[in-house]
């Protein structure tokens, strides 16, 4: 399939249908946010629990403020970080603007600016704010092509935008900025440090509305199943290598042991092994710090763990 131009994509979305979405960070399926029978689309088309909030993408600040009440450290985390990929979980300033479904029902709303032109020229053709989580069907591996999008949830789309591979690959970063406190709802390539280099320590998270998508026991999980702190491959394995000389340079994360490439290569190279059909995907181990915080939170609930 051939991508539709932006403009297309605004119209598609104007009369309640998804759209493919690139962004820099994981390909989404985009609906009109305060559209209540579209946004259902999205939780119909992924098999999305609904308790699940969705992330409201808006072109620019101001517009972020329109639908978010944001106070100065929000502020400071929006001049440093956008656009780009950081999600801001504040106080729900106009609920019309983002549907109560889309919320889940919180009295807070997730919002990011997306660092990608072209989801941004989808959305200031719009005119409004759009949520797009991840094109996957619920609990698969994130897409970060254009043609594993399609794959997955292609089907149940008015218009797809082709962005090329997603820069990022690891979906955004989310952060709560609520109740007088900053916390770590989900790590992403804006890391740990660098948050908290601009609003200081962040707080432990907690309660009700500090809740953010991608965070079921078992999620970005292909078919097979995967081990992860894998030192070789077992019979039938495949093993995702990290660092010079490890594994098939094929399968290879990163044979730099770079962290930006591998969190780039991440779902990729996790659908294309399981196309594959192995016994098991074996993924060497990655380093906690930084980014690795992130790449090891996904493959943690690719396995099946959330400690």
């Amino acid at each position: 399939m051939k991508g539709d131009t932006p403009e297309i994509a605004a119209e598609a979305l104007k009369t309640g249908r998804l759209v493919m979405l690139p962004t820099e960070t994981v390909y989404g399926l985009a609906a009109d946010a305060s559209n209540p029978q579209a946004v259902a689309r999205i939780f119909e088309a992924k098999g999305r629990p609904r308790f699940n909030p969705l992330i409201a993408h808006v072109a620019n600040a101001l517009d972020a403020e329109a639908v978010a009440v944001f106070d100065e450290r929000a502020r400071a985390l929006a001049e440093a970080f956008w656009p780009g990929p950081l999600t801001i979980v504040a106080p729900a300033r106009d609920r019309e603007r983002v549907c109560d479904l889309a919320r889940a029902g919180l009295d807070s709303v997730a919002v990011r600016v997306p660092g990608h032109p072209r989801a941004r020229a989808v959305i200031a053709a719009f005119g409004g704010a759009v949520v797009a989580p991840s094109a996957n069907r619920s609990g698969r591996p994130s897409p970060t092509t254009f043609d594993d999008a399609l794959e997955e949830t292609g089907h149940a789309v008015g218009a797809a935008v082709d962005g090329g591979p997603c820069a990022v690959g690891v979906e955004s970063t989310v952060v709560s900025v609520l109740d007088g406190r900053v916390a770590l709802l989900r790590p992403g390539s804006v890391t740990r440090e660098e948050i908290e280099a601009v609003v200081g320590p962040l707080a432990e998270e907690g309660g009700q509305g500090h809740r953010s998508p991608g965070r079921l026991a078992l999620h970005y999980a292909p078919d097979a199943p995967v081990r992860i702190e894998a030192e070789a491959a077992k019979d039938g394995e495949i093993l995702l290598g990290f660092g010079p000389g490890v594994g098939d340079p094929r399968w290879s994360l990163s044979p730099a042991g770079d962290l930006r490439e591998a969190a780039a290569n991440l779902f990729r190279l996790l659908r294309e092994a399981d196309r594959a059909k192995p016994a098991g995907i074996a993924v060497s181990p990655i380093p906690h710090k930084g980014l690795g915080e992130a790449i090891n939170d996904r493959l943690r609930r690719a396995a099946g763990f959330v400690g």
